[in-house]
């Protein structure tokens, strides 16, 4: 249970008696828990409470609220207190703080903090300039860096030193050289080694690094692809520009993970949360997919118009096309499904369609076959049906599942070559093409199985 829920209905009413008593009780508390708690409250009481706090002490609640309630609170609070409070605040989650700001707030506020904290100010543009979803926007300026000709003691001070004027986590100490990264020491290693050992003999080298226009996820997979706690991002003269930590890896993953399950829903990405997103906006994203693939099923009915004559003259053939295409559709987001995550993960490469391709037609065989059989029996439950009908329905079951497997895997591969977002490829546009493409097998499997049944009706076409 949230700590919210059990204290919640007591606060507010402590807040207006007794503010300090809160506040010494959210001493004993990790910003992340308070944090948790004023986003409980009304915008104007969270406000409240953190303008009673030191900035140093607000600054870590702060960065840890949703973007909407930081939005809320900037709304009602004083400008000084939130130019403070954004003044003791991380580099990188500053800078989300401007960003996430209308931009005539963000720019007033940053005017004010260009008075207060000039340095802090300059950071926020240094990061801003960046794309929203690169390396450069992810990166802190918050890190530890000393010249190579140092020794280990000295490196231990200034370690020391930037821990009292910052609370950012520290990994490593990068050794520069004009403000280009030659090596990297990690903390480990300054702690076990001799304090007079001097930083050039025991520095690593190659390091792994990113340019600042890389997109967000590939910083995510590079970092998962060497088992990274922080990388550092160089720009093309190899000069350090900042470092990306894992915390804000993990809400990459997050984010780009909560838009391909949206994608693969059929949904157009959301901006905000769930409640947060406004009614109309849903509207738009849900209803244009729907729109799309309504009329895609157009095809469909097309189809099964056209083919009337071959539905008509097999007795109960229309019961069972819906079971038919479903089971295409079902195959086919299965197999999208696997390919997007594994073109994600970077698991699968565009290059190894023939493989994928090989593979996915041989399971959709398998499970054809076997599904085959069980809808051969299904159909045999019914006396009045002939067993050519049966093996109509088999055969067709295979067709489908291997059609549907191969557009499956195929379809995010395609999209990915070409350079769309392989969730583009969702499971409703897979399901919809393959609806078309089942009723047509369907058909043609009855023309060579049924060929008696179809000419006996003897309806022109």
């Amino acid at each position: 249970m949230r700590l919210s829920t059990l204290i919640g209905p007591d606060l507010k009413e402590v807040l207006r008696e007794d503010p300090d008593q809160v506040r010494e009780l959210f001493s004993e508390l990790h910003p992340e828990d308070v944090a948790d708690i004023l986003g409980d409250l009304e915008p104007d009481e969270a406000a409240a409470f953190l303008a009673r706090l030191p900035a140093e002490e607000a600054a870590p609640i702060f960065e840890r609220l949703e973007e909407h309630e930081q939005e809320e609170i900037v709304e009602v609070m004083p400008p000084e207190s939130v130019v403070q409070i954004a003044s003791e605040m991380e580099p990188d989650d500053r800078a989300d703080l401007f960003s996430a700001l209308p931009e005539d707030v963000g720019d007033a506020l940053l005017e004010r903090l260009e008075r207060v904290d000039p340095e802090a100010a300059e950071e926020v543009r240094e990061i801003e300039k960046w794309p929203e979803t690169s390396a450069g926007h992810l990166m802190t300026t918050a890190y530890v860096h000393v010249p190579q000709v140092l020794e280990v003691r000295e490196a231990v001070e200034a370690v020391r030193a930037f821990d009292r004027e910052s609370d950012a986590p520290i990994y490593n100490v990068y050794v520069l050289e004009r403000n280009k990264l030659l090596g990297i020491v990690p903390l480990r290693e300054l702690v076990l080694r001799d304090p007079a050992t001097k930083l050039s003999e025991i520095m690593r080298e190659p390091v792994v690094t990113v340019h600042p226009t890389m997109d967000q996820e590939e910083v995510a997979k590079q970092m998962a692809k060497y088992d990274l706690n922080v990388v550092p991002v160089v720009d093309d003269k190899h000069e350090l520009l900042g470092v990306i930590t894992i915390d804000d890896i993990v809400d990459v993953l997050t984010q780009e993970q909560t838009e391909d399950v949206q994608k693969l829903g059929g949904v157009q990405p959301l901006e905000d949360g769930y409640f947060q997103t406004a009614f109309w906006a849903f509207i738009r994203k849900r209803g244009v997919v729907l729109v799309i693939l309504f009329i895609e099923e157009f095809f469909t009915q097309t189809a099964m118009r056209h083919y009337d004559y071959v539905l008509d003259a097999i007795k109960g053939a229309a019961y069972y096309v819906p079971l038919l295409i479903s089971t295409g559709g079902n195959s086919g987001g299965q197999s999208s499904t696997l390919i997007i995550r594994g073109l994600a993960t970077g698991e699968i490469k565009p290059r190894d369609w023939w493989r994928i391709l090989y593979r996915e037609m041989g399971m959709g065989l398998a499970l054809g076959s076997a599904l085959g059989l069980i809808g051969m029996l299904r159909v045999k439950m019914y006396p009045d049906q002939s067993w050519a009908f049966a093996g109509t329905v088999a055969a067709t079951l295979v067709g489908i599942v291997v059609m549907g497997c191969t557009v499956g895997s195929m379809m995010p591969l395609l999209l990915k070559r070409i350079g769309i977002d392989p969730a583009t490829s969702s499971a409703p546009f897979i399901a919809s093409l393959v609806d078309v493409l089942g009723i047509i097998i369907f058909v043609h499997v009855a023309k060579v199985l049924m060929a008696q049944v179809v000419a006996a009706a003897a309806i022109p076409h």
